[in-house]
């Protein structure tokens, strides 16, 4: 998922089964109609490679991504990396909704449908 600085949905993606989300997070910071001055993500998304990807587009984004335990130290300043919050509290939103929350919808394509009707829903809201 990506949000925006205020915490609004802005683009989902679903990853197959079981499958991590970083192969589909390059493809998401495409979709972006703007250049962001911070790419926040949590330590799932720590890799070197999306790291450089960030920071290769366009206009230098900076990545705001921690390092694991087992990697070396990364710069992350702790103020952006709280923002993070912001993701969180999108989800707790959506998931509000129980369809999502509890995933009724056998297909991805049913399923991501009801996640753009909760987000759609969420941006009206406020």
């Amino acid at each position: 998922m990506i949000a925006d600085g205020h915490g609004k949905a802005f683009g989902f993606a679903l990853a197959p089964g079981q499958a991590h989300e970083l192969p589909l997070a390059p493809a998401m910071l495409d979709s972006l109609p703007a250049i962001p001055l911070w790419v926040v993500a949590d330590k799932g998304y720590a890799s070197n490679a999306f790291r450089e990807r960030i920071w290769d587009m366009d206009m230098g984004a900076r990545p705001a991504i921690p390092a694991k335990r087992r990697d070396g130290a990364v710069a992350c300043p702790k103020w952006a990396y709280r923002c993070r919050h912001l993701v969180e509290n999108l989800w707790a939103r959506l998931k509000e909704w129980r369809a999502v929350a509890t995933r009724y919808e056998k297909t991805a394509t049913s399923f991501l449908a009801v996640i753009h009707i909760a987000a759609a829903a969420d941006w009206i809201k406020t």
